[in-house]
């Protein structure tokens, strides 16, 4: 769990990074730079997931891991977006900072991130 949210971290530090420079640096629309934020931090995440939480657990090439780890996020995304998208739209300051609007919706995310990935995509098969 602890290598879990270090991942977790590093995802959220990829996310907010992305879509604050976005919509700072090229005014770009906050909803829309959620998504490209999204699949960076997502496959940042995988790489580290990969690497050191569920180093020890292989059931699929590269690409059909990434690919079923970032349909699994997309729960996560979906809880973590519906929450900032409503920050976003209620809030001037969110709109300004939308980092501060992912921080939030990443705590709604998290539980759904971890479930799928520890029970779905490195879950420990029986011999």
């Amino acid at each position: 769990m602890a290598l879990f949210c270090v991942g977790g971290f590093i995802g959220f530090l990829i996310d907010a990074g992305i879509v604050q420079w976005l919509v700072s640096a090229f005014d770009a629309n906050p909803y829309l730079s959620r998504l490209i934020s999204f699949l960076a931090a997502a496959s940042g995440t995988w790489l580290f997931n990969r690497r050191y939480t569920f180093k020890h657990v292989r059931h699929y090439g590269r690409f059909g891991e990434w690919s079923r780890y970032v349909f699994a996020m997309c729960g996560g995304f979906a809880v973590n977006f519906a929450i900032y998208s409503s920050l976003v739209f209620h809030f001037d300051l969110i709109q300004r900072l939308p980092a501060l609007g992912v921080a939030v919706g990443s705590l709604g995310g998290f539980v759904v991130n971890f479930s799928a990935s520890r029970y779905w995509i490195y879950r420990q098969r029986k011999s």
